[in-house]
């Protein structure tokens, strides 16, 4: 039992959000589109492929993207559908394993090592997930099939959009030592620099060094990075999983310089965010404020409650002192957040609503 070599599928919606507003908008099929705003303060949430041509791509500020491709087509999030689809495509997932860990609306890891279809193949079953999918939802997904999350998670990106790709054991390290360590999951855009200034570009790079010299320069990832470079990851796939967040952000038209204006706009946020708590009867104890400066530096802070919050006035009061300590690192911003975690129950995936200023 403990040789037993894993069976692991990452599928991966081809550009989720902008792909359903083609398949509901057919006069938008094939053109540049992206969901998100088109303010001033828009933000680009999910950018169609044909979008991606113009280098745009999600969080980019919609005045960038609309300046890269005048003819963009700006598309209103609709949350509400997106939630509705991806229940439908992870009822799929339930056929063939109840080992399915959502990490989004539109991802999601899944063990088939042993299988509901008694099919001992990964890859055939990853084909008919995308192929199940495309004919229930007319979207396409991508898929990455290998022995641990962290290559599955990396190959399905590999032939996106609507493409799968294996990466057997016997040839994970090979694949390993070619890859760009900015493709590595987990390695983001700062560490990734960081490791470039010690020489680290591939992951052959990566294997040349202890774990002991890796935690020194990287920390506590140091031993991820370590064990990733020769592709150990033993991290099982759970399907108790919890994303226990619900949060709430808006950009503003104008910049806020005003601690009174801020707190308006904070308090207008976390009504939102408790609205749909007391709706759903799902209550959190740590809130979070999040601001975002001009120069798209952003800042978090958080408290934890002893107890659920009880009530908005409680809420409230834990933002405006969370502002308040707090003012003097952001004194200017152009985007507010709110989000509380530690919920009582478990939601279909992290929660977030994104709208701008109107006014």
């Amino acid at each position: 039992m403990t040789n037993l070599v894993r069976k692991i599928i990452h599928v991966d919606m081809d550009a989720f959000y902008a792909s359903v507003e083609q398949r509901d908008h057919p006069e938008w099929k094939n053109k540049p589109l992206v969901v998100g705003g088109n303010a001033k303060r828009g933000v680009v949430a999910s950018a169609s492929y044909e979008a991606r041509n113009f280098g745009i791509h999600s969080a980019m500020p919609s005045v960038i993207a609309k300046r890269r491709c005048p003819q963009l087509i700006f598309a209103p999030a609709r949350f509400e559908i997106y939630k509705e689809i991806s229940l439908q495509i992870r009822a799929i997932f339930f056929e063939y394993t109840d080992l399915v860990e959502p990490l989004s609306l539109d991802e999601a890891f899944l063990d088939v090592t042993r299988n509901k279809q008694g099919n001992p193949s990964a890859t055939i079953i990853a084909a008919e997930i995308r192929k199940r999918i495309f004919s229930t939802t007319g979207l396409t997904a991508s898929a990455g099939v290998s022995f641990n999350k962290f290559l599955a998670k990396i190959a399905s990106d590999e032939n996106k959009p609507n493409g799968m790709c294996v990466i057997r054991p016997v040839d994970s390290q090979s694949f390993i030592d070619k890859l760009p360590v900015k493709k590595f999951f987990g390695v983001g855009k700062v560490t990734a620099d960081k490791m470039h200034r010690y020489g680290i570009r591939i992951g052959a790079d990566l294997k040349k060094y202890s774990e002991q010299d890796l935690t020194k320069k990287f920390g506590k990832s140091g031993s991820y990075f370590f064990n990733i470079a020769r592709g150990v990851d033993n991290r099982m796939v759970n399907p108790n999983r919890v994303r226990k967040s619900i949060g709430a952000e808006r950009t503003f038209a104008e910049d806020l310089t005003d601690k009174n204006q801020m707190l308006e706009k904070l308090l207008d946020i976390g009504k939102r965010v408790y609205d749909h708590m007391e709706k759903s009867e799902n209550f959190g104890r740590t809130i979070t404020l999040k601001a975002k400066t001009p120069d798209f530096v952003q800042y978090t802070r958080s408290k934890t409650l002893g107890r659920e919050i009880s009530s908005l006035e409680e809420m409230n009061q834990v933002v405006m002192s969370l502002l308040d300590n707090n003012i003097e690192a952001f004194p200017e911003v152009r985007l507010l957040g709110v989000s509380v975690s530690g919920l009582l129950r478990d939601v279909p995936a992290q929660l977030e609503f994104d709208f701008e200023e109107s006014d």
